[in-house]
């Protein structure tokens, strides 16, 4: 009857001749794989249903094969069926009385989230001797007499706490946790149910598999099961008999929630174990001691290299256990994610692949090396190349410039593929513009790192200050590498070796995450890089970030990135710089140009600049936006000349408010002044003056670089100097504002910025400065009045 039950309610249909539910506005879709379907009398013969009680075969067939864990975080989104274990320290207040109701509302939010999206999820949970102990310190108060509520000798409500009977707690709150449960996750429209057990129905064959014959009932209506302890009857943990050790696998103590859920996501062949707790995931030791290093990845090799602190002052489980029980459910097919509880969304972020909390995978899989330890090594190999001569730096830049002509075709094949499939892809025409690699740029490239090379030689250590404070001190300051530097780009795998080139000559570490879509470019480049630096030993110095690597996880990387600079499109740009909150960022976020013809202008200089400036390379960040024209020069073909040179060279012009008014037939309004085309298209206004022409750079321009096209010298000196950008220029084309063209060998970026670097950045961009003191004894003290040395604060000079 159950069968033909559901068959009436319409809550049931039948597709490809297995059995599912139907919940309103989707379908719960069970995988055939997952449940047995099995005739049922209430049934037609072509319809099956399925067997609710099945998981006893489940649970054989699992013993007898393990299941593979995610070897990887971005895998994580794939994980259908979710065990969420709640520490004692995530859901109880700091006080340990009452629950963090908002911390628990999230974490339902969540849970309900996932299991609306078609996941199967299960929550392990403490809390009812904690809730309980709130309603029964009430109670217990309000019995007291007023002459022993006011009583100063009386600490009756400081102890209530310790005075309550721990079981007696937990009766009391179980129903008032799941009461708490039922009416948080009706908000979402999810049904749960509470599943009590003890230690024993683990020990009890039949209890045990009812206990699983349940839960798989429950999972398959839907329905969310929510397990706790019975601690209002559950003896103490005395027995300490291993379970769950068939097929000759190791079994598991029963000693607390995390061994609990461990055996349950085990048991259930669920796909993802997260415990929830009070700390951010696995150290290596105790974090409060000195070396200890968080484990964003703990593989099986560890299991015997970490040291466990004290546990969780509200909870039965420690660190240990949490590793314990973690290493356990991986080693039979389950992967799992220890993390902190109390930080928002946490639960959603796993499943995105952020890097939150420790997870746990099996170290004969994968085999990545963490972005942690590449970074490390980075700034190790930084210091190797800081520790060469100059002649020793330039010759491993020259080498590299040797590869790009030599492994051309290497270069090439692989853009290609590179090509091929961005162009499948439907990849913007800008984008595969800046994508495609040819011999002509790889020659310039390779000019471009000799350059680098030539001009490396003073980079490092030089001077540029000396004083001699007092007689035999001497301070100098001197020029070092910043560290470790993190270069993300997109559609550019010409970055990479430019970029490369000038970390080696500033002798910093560096890495590179490139787009997904020049991956095989960016492979064949990175490996040219690599064969270069070994030849000075520095292998390590350079490396390229997985594409898997979430870029949000490395912005957090303050310990081990000191500069991030993105290289790519304005949309990237500012996710860089509204991401990283610790970590400075270098770059501009909009390459926003203008070109200003002067009344006085050469109008044949300004055609020509004008053309060169939009149409040489229209994707580039210094390629003219928006022209600004003199009123006085609309009085004569100067504007026709312009627009019909900008139609030939097929460039879609759009006006600017002012000109839109002076015409009665012209181009089409410009929906906004502050944009960046990146492509054939432009904006031309219409000014009074050059006073109302900066005065409509600084409103609508992003500072990177303006021209002003004019005889008149002096006109020509107030722009540059009234003009607030990066780069100002003078009857040339905005074009020019590049490291190569400026002499720098090449550029990591332009800047808008306003400190440490602005403009084209080259070597110099990547350096810092550290003082050297050189005395003979001096003492502070000896400086104070009536001692023995006088200040001095002489300049020397630097040679």
């Amino acid at each position: 009857m159950f069968g033909a039950n559901l068959i009436k309610s319409g809550r049931f249909v039948a597709f490809n001749g297995v059995g599912f539910f139907k919940i309103p506005g989707q379908i719960a879709a069970k995988r055939p794989e997952a449940l047995t379907p099995v005739r049922t009398a209430a049934t037609t013969p072509g319809l099956w249903l399925p067997k609710l009680s099945q998981v006893v075969t489940e649970k054989r067939a699992f013993q007898e094969k393990k299941q593979s864990t995610f070897t990887d975080r971005s895998q994580l989104k794939y994980a259908r069926r979710l065990v969420v274990k709640l520490g004692s320290a995530v859901i109880t207040r700091e006080d340990e009385h009452g629950l963090a109701l908002g911390r628990l509302a999230s974490i339902v939010e969540q849970v309900a989230e996932c299991q609306n999206e078609g996941r199967e999820c299960i929550m392990v949970t403490s809390g009812a001797v904690a809730f309980g102990k709130q309603k029964l310190t009430q109670e217990l108060l309000m019995s007291l007499s007023m002459r022993e509520t006011l009583s100063p000798t009386d600490h009756t409500r400081e102890d209530a706490g310790t005075l309550l009977e721990p079981r007696a707690a937990a009766a009391v709150g179980q129903s008032g946790l799941m009461s708490l449960y039922d009416a948080m996750f009706a908000q979402y429209g999810v049904k749960i149910a509470q599943v009590l057990v003890t230690k024993p129905d683990f020990y009890n064959e039949e209890t045990r598999r009812n206990l699983f014959s349940t839960l798989s009932e429950l999972i398959s209506l839907n329905i969310v099961p929510i397990i706790n302890t019975n601690d209002a009857v559950s003896p103490p943990p005395q027995v300490d008999e291993p379970i769950g050790g068939k097929a000759g696998k190791k079994g598991i103590s029963i000693k607390d929630n995390d061994s609990l859920a461990a055996m349950l996501a085990a048991e259930i062949q669920s796909d993802l174990l997260i415990l929830m707790s009070d700390v951010d995931g696995i150290y290596n030791k105790p974090p409060w001691e000195q070396g200890a290093r968080f484990l964003h990845t703990f593989t099986s090799d560890l299991r015997h290299t970490i040291e466990y602190g004290q546990k969780s002052k509200v909870g039965t489980g420690g660190m240990d256990s949490k590793v314990n029980a973690a290493t356990w459910a991986l080693d039979r097919g389950v992967s799992v994610v220890i993390c902190n509880g109390m930080q928002e969304k946490a639960i959603k972020t796993i499943l995105s692949g952020r890097k939150v909390g420790t997870f746990f995978t099996d170290s004969s899989v994968g085999g990545a090396v963490p972005t942690e330890i590449v970074a490390e090594n980075a700034r190790i190999g930084g210091r190797h190349l800081q520790s060469l001569t100059p002649d020793q730096r330039a010759s491993c830049v020259h080498t590299l410039a040797d590869l790009l002509v030599s492994k051309q075709s290497e270069i090439l094949d692989a853009n290609a593929k590179d090509l091929s499939e961005a162009t499948k892809s439907g990849l913007a025409k800008p984008l595969l513009s800046r994508l495609s690699l040819t011999p002509a740029k790889l020659r310039n490239l390779s000019v471009g790192l000799k350059q680098i090379a030539d001009s490396s030689h003073n980079n490092v250590g030089r001077v540029l200050r000396r004083t001699k404070l007092a007689d035999g001190l001497d301070l100098t300051q001197i020029t070092v590498p910043i560290g470790v530097l993190l270069v993300i780009f997109e559609s550019r795998p010409d970055s990479l070796p430019q970029v490369a080139a000038l970390a080696i000559a500033s002798a910093n570490g560096l890495l590179l995450k490139g787009g997904k879509e020049a991956a095989h470019s960016n492979k064949a480049l990175m490996e040219l890089v690599k064969e270069a630096l070994g030849t000075v030993g520095a292998t390590n110095a350079i490396s390229l970030v997985s594409t898997r690597e979430e870029i949000g996880d490395l912005l957090s990387m303050e310990q081990h990135i000191d500069l991030i600079i993105p290289r790519g499109s304005s949309e990237l740009v500012r996710s860089i710089q509204s991401q990283s909150q610790h970590i400075p960022v270098l770059g501009h976020a909009e390459g926003i140009c203008h070109v200003y013809v002067d009344k006085d202008a050469d109008l044949s200089k300004a055609l020509k600049i004008i053309r060169d400036a939009k149409c040489d390379y229209p994707a580039a960040c210094n390629a003219m936006e928006t022209l600004l024209i003199h009123e006085d020069l609309m009085q004569g073909d100067f504007f026709s000349d312009i627009c019909n040179m900008l139609k030939q060279e097929g460039v879609k012009i759009n006006a600017g408010p002012v000109l839109n008014k002076l015409l009665t037939f012209g181009p089409p309004l410009a929906k906004t002044m502050k944009h960046e085309y990146g492509a054939l298209e432009c904006c031309i206004e219409v000014v009074k003056n050059m006073d109302e022409a900066v005065n409509h750079i600084h409103t609508y321009g992003s500072g990177h670089t303006e021209v002003i096209v004019t005889e008149n010298s002096e006109s020509a000196r107030n722009f540059q100097r009234m003009v607030d950008s990066a780069c100002v220029f003078h009857n040339a084309s905005s074009r020019f504002a590049d490291g190569f063209r400026f002499g720098l060998g090449a550029e990591v970026g332009i800047s808008t910025a306003r400190i440490h670097a602005r403009g084209p950045v080259g070597v110099e961009g990547l350096l810092t400065t550290k003082w050297v003191l050189s005395g003979n004894g001096h003492a502070a003290s000896d400086f104070a009045e009536g001692g023995p040395c006088t200040w001095v604060h002489e300049s020397l000079p630097v040679n």
